[in-house]
């Protein structure tokens, strides 16, 4: 039997999985958010846009999200997760609606009612991120916050409107996640600041 000591090992490092989670949040978001302000109004679309939320929005993010907690980042690791089960949650809610159904425009406006709520507290915890960072907060809060509104008053002239113009919030959303992507992923392979994010 050997007397040397037992070899240990230094556990890798994991780089920064806050581009991914973010580039996979814009995407997805980017889609949806063509539908919501009738941009886009094909009825095939929202194949393309479930296959992004299945794979890109959802497991990217999640697994963006499970390297946070690697890292221990819980700011990162709390949203990238939850918006990555956001996303899985949204593909297998419409995978699963058929005729029998029946009308949804209630539940779902409670469902985006509710993750306007979790986004809006996780707003104040950006607060302490950058200035990026907190921009993708404050208008996904609205992007929720009206497509809620909209869902739940369907069938009056208003929910239209305002579904709108929760999709158009929704594509300044998706810009500004890109933009934090951008920034994040340009800074850490230039190690210089080349796009401004404003740490707070």
């Amino acid at each position: 039997m050997s007397n040397e000591a037992p070899t240990t090992t230094t556990p890798t490092s994991v780089a920064d999985p806050a581009p991914l989670g973010l580039a996979a949040f814009a995407l997805t978001t980017l889609l949806i958010s063509f539908g919501n302000a009738n941009i886009i109004a094909e009825s095939g679309a929202i194949t393309f846009v479930l296959g992004a939320a299945a794979f890109y929005g959802g497991l990217a993010q999640l697994l963006a999200g499970m390297w946070e907690f690697k890292r221990g980042n819980t700011f990162g690791a709390t949203a990238f997760s939850s918006f990555g089960a956001f996303w899985l949650s949204y593909w297998w809610i419409v995978t699963h609606l058929s005729a029998s159904s029946g009308d949804i425009h209630q539940a779902l406006g409670l469902f985006d009612i509710a993750w306007a709520i979790f986004t809006a507290y996780m707003t104040i915890a950006a607060l302490r991120t950058s200035v990026a960072v907190l921009g993708v907060f404050v208008f996904l809060t609205l992007t929720f916050l009206f497509l809620g509104l909209g869902a739940l008053q369907n069938g009056t002239p208003s929910p239209d409107a305002l579904t709108k113009v929760g999709g158009w919030l929704g594509i300044v959303t998706a810009a500004l996640a890109w933009y934090a992507s951008a920034a994040t992923v340009i800074n850490a392979t230039h190690k210089r600041d080349l796009l401004p994010t404003l740490p707070r």
